[in-house]
């Protein structure tokens, strides 16, 4: 009954992440500067996540959701870690973010290859553990929400309001997941909806300001500092 419109739902999130994507390879693009190689990395990584999850929708292969979890919360620790190195780095933070990068990407796929072994892929993971990873998701959410709402504080440009906002209902969102997985009487109801709306909100939320970012950097000819977080 809800497989066709949540598969549709999926599918759109997953094109406006693919989407954002493009947006933000343009600043590693333009500086070559290792700290902003977490946003392209994160926010696609969600986008494969939710391919997965649609995909999963459609044909009930085990082991699908988990991958899809599993990668949505790598790709939250890569947004959260870029937002903590998104300051003009030193030579030290710099070499830092080099090596926490390194070792967050060789963790993700050496996850991967433990998990797509036949007898894993089928067994899965369990609640306790899946209910973990969404909360570290949303821990890494709370402290983005946190870091771009300082900046805002900071710049008091009324335009990046938008970014905390945006990531508060993404937050929001993961909290639903988070109520989802922990009682099954919540699998297509309030917080299922709610989730799936606040989801979409804040990648509206994304896409305007990205847009407007890079459209006005574009006529600029270059992309300001306070942009970038």
């Amino acid at each position: 009954m809800y497989e066709a419109p949540r598969f549709a739902i999926e599918i759109a999130s997953a094109v406006m992440y693919f989407i954002l994507l493009r947006y933000m390879i343009k600043p590693y693009g333009l500086t070559r500067e290792e700290r902003y190689l977490g946003l392209p990395l994160g926010f696609g990584f969600l986008g494969v996540a939710e391919t997965i999850l649609a995909i999963g929708i459609i044909y009930p292969i085990n082991g699908l959701g988990t991958v899809s979890v599993v990668m949505r919360t790598f790709a939250f620790v890569f947004l959260a870690f870029t937002y903590y190195f998104s300051k003009k780095p030193s030579k030290n933070s710099r070499f830092i973010w080099v090596i926490i990068l390194s070792a967050i990407i060789v963790g993700l796929t050496t996850w991967f290859l433990w998990l797509f072994s036949a007898p894993l892929l089928a067994l899965g993971i369990t609640a306790g553990f899946g209910i973990f990873l969404r909360i570290l998701a949303l821990v890494c959410l709370a402290y983005i929400c946190v870091h771009t709402l300082r900046s805002h504080l900071k710049s008091l440009d009324p335009t990046t309001i938008w970014i905390p906002l945006g990531f508060i209902m993404l937050s929001v969102s993961q909290y639903s997941q988070l109520i989802r997985a922990a009682d099954e009487n919540y699998l297509y109801g309030v917080a299922f909806v709610g989730g799936l709306t606040a989801r979409l909100i804040a990648l509206a939320v994304f896409l305007y300001v990205a847009y407007r970012t890079f459209y006005r950097a574009t006529k600029r000819g270059g992309i300001d500092e306070a942009d970038r977080s």
